[in-house]
């Protein structure tokens, strides 16, 4: 009789316990559910730990209850099995489904841990994995020793080879004599490498989130499962070298090629956009501390789409928003098209796709957010703004959000507001020391225009913010008018445009000129009105800063004297300009350098600098492949001296001030930007992207 002893579920297990049976001299362990998450595999580790404390080291996994493995359940496997090996005894699996059993071959645990035949189990048969055919066969050969070919056939191939250079695979496929299900098995078993069917679960979602899809679909490859720092890819072309270093070197691994076909490495990558390049993950995987605050929404909710207010669409929503802050997103686009809806990050300036659900979802989405911005979710023919404020990470963010009516449903853009990310100390805008202490001078000073200027998105708005947390105390009275608020400052009193009831930058800074203000921050300067009166307000013995949309530095005059400005007055007002651009930085995590070419030293004048090391980004996981991760300021500061007042009273052409900057040594943009490459924190071509676009 054999010692038994059996605990069930019944008894008190919890779902991720593992129930025991004594049979013998071996131990079957039973794992409960899916063998993917930490709960279960851990639960799989401390069995195995107490049947080797036991000496219980002879053991079978019986995996009749497991549909579903994941790398870290392959890697504890074997590790497990490494650590019996040690003790003098071995881990074999039983009532593998076929899936797992093709999880085994994939990933070469197989030829690790053997897989034994349930139904006779006491003579330890074991399914082997299928030997490599002798290295020195051709492959014309094996399939005509296999009957699937005619050697006729083979000489006709390699007489259409020679032509067309094609390969003699593509060759016997495209002619129909062979499938291609059946070529690519007998090239697995000519080259020892496993040849799978994709279909769903062969793809761990954690590992192939690790490639960025663009470069999946580039390589025409899927990442399958990452065991102990070798990747199982899936591949039409086992003999891609190239493709596969590059994946190495982006990931540091070692790549396990596995023969696929071509159309179902094309459907899986298909898939794998139309729900999320996160994968399951980022529904499954949403951190607990995310928190919607609800803003005193009303109760009776009988209009929204009942799917709108499933747990999955808010989950969603959920992850996206969380994503986004995690990623340091500026704005969040949900936008939908003829066959699908499209969620795009812009992070750094550039806008990244991350996400495709199915076109059914959009109009739940749409109402679900708009449900968490207070907004009418049955109104879908007019714009509609409002906001959103959630809890994640530790902080509290807000999102600005706005939806636009299209052919096919409304687009929403989220503008993601986290001070947390925001730059409020002068210091720490990235400067060049020369420029800091030229705007600290300018900020000195008791009144006087100061200009910021430069494109929608060049960091403007941060530039006056940092102005205003320098120069806030308790003596000034500061008030800004903006439109909107985007971040609230202690002590400074801030007011909202409304141009709804007629409260316009102009009549706002009539009156608050009236309030006894010290320093005044006109978020933009938009017509004749605004910039007249901030003219006045810098003459008559206040500090004024505000934005315009001009190109460069220069540029800020003869864009003031067109709005009306009168020469004359802008010449004693304006103090100073500041221009500036937002370039991007060299990821850290993938930056590489090299040596610049004699043609750019020329170019640049860097002869008298021996050899010149630039640096660029190869492209990585964390930075979206692009290369670059973060932004950092570039600027152009100029102040006031009489030579440019005269130049300002006397009207001069563009091409005059053009020259004035010259005679007077100002340091343009592009200047400053090729400082930042010497320096290996940006690269030419970025410059050139920002600088001149």
């Amino acid at each position: 009789m054999s010692e038994a002893s059996v605990i069930s579920i019944e008894d008190g297990l919890t779902p991720a316990a593992v129930s025991k049976n004594r049979v013998g001299s071996m131990t079957h362990l039973f794992p409960r559910g899916n063998l993917t998450g930490s709960e279960a595999i851990d639960g799989l580790k401390q069995a195995v730990d107490e049947a080797i404390e036991a000496r219980e080291i002879q053991l079978i996994i019986d995996m009749v209850s497991v549909a579903l493995i994941n790398s870290a359940g392959l890697e504890a496997l074997f590790d497990l099995s490494q650590n019996l090996v040690k003790n003098g005894g071995w881990l074999k699996v039983t009532n593998a489904k076929p899936l797992i059993r093709d999880i085994f071959r994939v990933t070469g645990l197989d030829q690790v841990i053997d897989i034994v035949n349930s139904f006779n189990i006491d003579k330890q048969e074991v399914e082997k994995p299928p030997t490599k055919a002798p290295e020195s066969i051709r492959m014309g050969d094996l399939l005509v020793s296999k009957g699937l070919i005619t050697p006729e056939k083979v000489e006709e191939a390699i007489a259409l080879q020679k032509k067309s250079r094609k390969r003699l695979g593509q060759i016997i496929v495209s002619k129909g004599w062979v499938s291609e299900d059946v070529f690519l098995t007998t090239l697995g078993e000519q080259l020892g490498i496993p040849y799978i069917v994709m279909r769903q679960g062969l793809v761990d979602p954690d590992v192939l989130a690790m490639l960025d899809l663009e470069v999946s679909q580039r390589l025409k490859v899927v990442p399958l499962f990452l065991v102990h720092g070798e990747l199982s890819l899936a591949t039409s072309d086992p003999q891609a070298i190239v493709s596969f270093r590059e994946i190495e070197e982006r990931l540091s691994c070692k790549i396990r090629p596995i023969l696929t076909r071509k159309s179902d490495i094309a459907k899986t990558l298909s898939d794998v956009g139309s729900d999320s390049i996160y994968g399951a993950e980022m529904i499954e995987d949403l951190d607990e501390d995310f928190e919607f605050i609800d803003n005193a929404l009303p109760d009776d909710y009988t209009g929204i789409d009942e799917m709108a207010a499933e747990s999955p669409v808010i989950n969603m929503v959920n992850s996206i928003i969380q994503r986004a802050v995690h990623d340091k997103v500026s704005d969040i686009h949900i936008e939908p098209s003829q066959k699908k809806c499209r969620v795009r990050f812009r992070i750094d300036g550039l806008l990244y796709e991350v996400m495709t659900p199915r076109m059914e979802l959009h109009p739940a989405l749409v109402s679900r957010l708009k449900v968490m911005a207070n907004l009418d979710i049955a109104e879908r023919r007019m714009p509609q703004d409002g906001r959103i404020q959630v809890h994640t990470q530790g902080r509290s963010v807000d999102l600005r959000f706005s939806s636009l009516p299209g052919m096919h449903g409304e687009k929403v853009v989220l503008r993601v507001l986290d001070k947390n990310q925001s730059i409020l100390d002068i210091d720490k805008l990235g400067m060049q020391d020369d420029n800091v202490k030229a705007y600290k001078r300018l900020l000195d000073r008791s009144y006087g225009l100061i200009l910021v200027t430069g494109p929608t998105g060049s960091g403007k708005t941060t530039s006056l913010y940092s102005a205003i947390n320098y120069l806030n105390s308790l003596e000034k009275n500061i008030v800004t008018i903006e439109d909107p608020v985007e971040y609230q400052l202690d002590i400074v009193n801030q007011n909202p445009v409304r141009e709804n009831i007629g409260l316009s930058f102009a009549k706002m800074l009539k009156h608050v000129l009236r309030q006894d203000p010290d320093v005044v921050m006109v978020g933009e300067i938009r017509e004749r009105e605004t910039a007249e009166i901030a003219v006045q307000a810098a003459l008559t013995g206040h500090l004024v800063l505000s934005t315009l949309h001009t190109n460069d530095s220069i540029g800020a005059v003869t864009r003031m004297i067109d709005m009306g400005v009168e020469p004359y007055l802008l010449s004693s007002a304006l103090i100073g300009v500041v221009a500036q651009r937002l370039v991007r930085s060299i990821c850290p995590s993938c930056k590489t350098e090299y040596l610049a070419s004699p043609e750019l030293i020329e170019q640049y004048g860097w002869q008298d600098q021996g050899k010149v090391r630039l640096s660029k980004g190869r492209g990585c996981a964390e930075c979206y492949d692009a290369g670059y991760r973060g932004r950092m300021g570039i600027h152009e500061i100029i102040e006031t001296d009489p030579d440019l007042q005269r130049l300002i009273i006397a009207n001069a052409s563009r091409d005059e001030l053009t020259d004035y900057l010259g005679s007077h040594n100002v340091r343009l943009l592009f200047d400053d930007g090729i400082d930042r490459v010497l320096e290996g924190r940006t690269t030419i071509e970025e410059i050139w992207r920002v600088v001149n676009s």
